[in-house]
């Protein structure tokens, strides 16, 4: 049943950490695709990038070193900056020594490595396919979109910060109210959790006023 808050706002669906280990799983990185296929759900995951934003994310715009990510000309033609962990890093380090070996001089982080399309971006519909037909392999039941993955990072971050203009600014949001619908995921599973504490009360367990 579709999930709404105090307004009337639809909630949008993430997945939960078992779900995204699923997915993560099911690329197999023995193959060029699989390993690029990895890469990109995982740092879609991380960083809350947009279909259109991975799709055109370039090498110049990822700093190996550091671990900075440009993303230029996000939605309103905003730039903003990102940062990804050590272990992503090495997972992208490895992907462009791999795709170096079939798309010489490779602009785009995401490229086709299809015969006669090399060094081609990714198309978008190509992008929602994929992250559906993985979820698929993967168990999910949930409906789920390229988006998902977004909504799933925003959520997973404010849980770990409790700071909703990071997770703004995290976004590229212009418009906090836009951002808020992240707060209400997570007071939703607090009422749940809630709800089903202990199952029954203390009194009905047999313990005496």
């Amino acid at each position: 049943m579709e999930r709404t808050n105090g307004r009337g706002r639809k909630i949008p669906e993430v997945l939960t950490e078992e779900e995204q280990k699923a997915l993560l799983a099911i690329p197999n990185k023995r193959y060029p695709s699989g390993q690029r296929n990895k890469v990109l759900l995982r740092l879609m995951l991380d960083t809350g990038l947009r279909r259109a934003e991975v799709i055109n994310l370039k090498w110049v715009d990822v700093d190996l070193m550091t671990g900075k990510l440009m993303v230029r000309n996000g939605k309103g033609a905003k730039d903003r900056s990102l940062w990804i962990g050590d272990g992503l890093l090495d997972e992208l380090r490895e992907w462009k020594e791999r795709q170096a070996g079939i798309v010489r001089g490779a602009e785009y982080v995401f490229t086709s490595i299809s015969k006669g399309k090399e060094g081609n971006s990714l198309g978008a519909q190509y992008v929602y396919d994929l992250i559906k037909r993985l979820a698929g392999k993967a168990g999910i039941t949930k409906e789920i979109s390229p988006h998902t993955l977004r909504h799933t990072f925003a959520t997973d971050l404010y849980r770990e910060t409790k700071n909703i203009r990071l997770v703004q600014k995290a976004l590229g949001h212009s418009d906090l109210g836009s951002t808020m619908i992240y707060t209400h995921i997570v007071d939703d599973e607090l009422e749940d959790a809630l709800k089903g504490f202990r199952g029954k009360s203390l009194n009905e367990k047999g313990i005496k006023e």
